[in-house]
């Protein structure tokens, strides 16, 4: 009894200590970034705004190369040697299922997704994109999670201290 107690609040240590360290991820707010790049390309090729596209991608340049860099990160540390393909996998269903949603609403989807173009112009900062990706309804082909998972280091140690806990009750 005193062995599943103590197993149990090590590994409940250590999840909450994860949770912790989860806050406001990197990971997510690219992949919120990349949503909203990829929404305004498809408004863009579907309701001839390519000049707009293109004005925003000028401006957010330096962001938007930060935050492709993050996305390729979390890929790389989340899929190893097969990230890339993980990652043209996930670029090529967001754009499927927005152009998917904007087939569905049809003549109103350019009415509806073309203003933001105006809402990202006033933009002035990475964190001002971030925080309008985040907010706005963008399409997401899956969930992804986004909380860092534990390095290397951590986890070995974590098993380690499992066992040690166990091996103190067996004995």
């Amino acid at each position: 009894m005193l062995a599943a107690a103590g197993l149990a609040a090590v590994l409940l240590s250590g999840q909450a200590l994860a949770a912790g360290q989860c806050g406001i991820s990197s990971a997510r707010q690219a992949f919120d970034v990349q949503g909203l790049k990829s929404e305004l390309m498809v408004t863009a090729l579907s309701c001839n705004a390519q000049d707009r596209y293109n004005a925003f991608v000028e401006k957010f340049r330096p962001d938007l190369t930060a935050q492709e860099a993050a996305l390729n990160s979390y890929f790389r540390t989340t899929y190893g040697r097969g990230a890339q393909t993980a990652h043209d996998d996930y670029i090529t269903q967001l754009a499927n299922a927005q152009s998917e949603r904007g087939l569905k609403a049809g003549v109103a989807f350019c009415q509806q997704r073309v203003s933001m173009f105006d809402e990202v112009a006033v933009l002035d900062s990475a964190s001002d994109l971030g925080g309008y990706a985040e907010a706005k309804d963008i399409v997401q082909p899956a969930s992804y999670e986004t909380c860092a998972a534990p390095t290397g280091l951590d986890r070995p140690a974590r098993v380690r201290r499992i066992r040690a806990v166990s091996r103190a009750h067996k004995g």
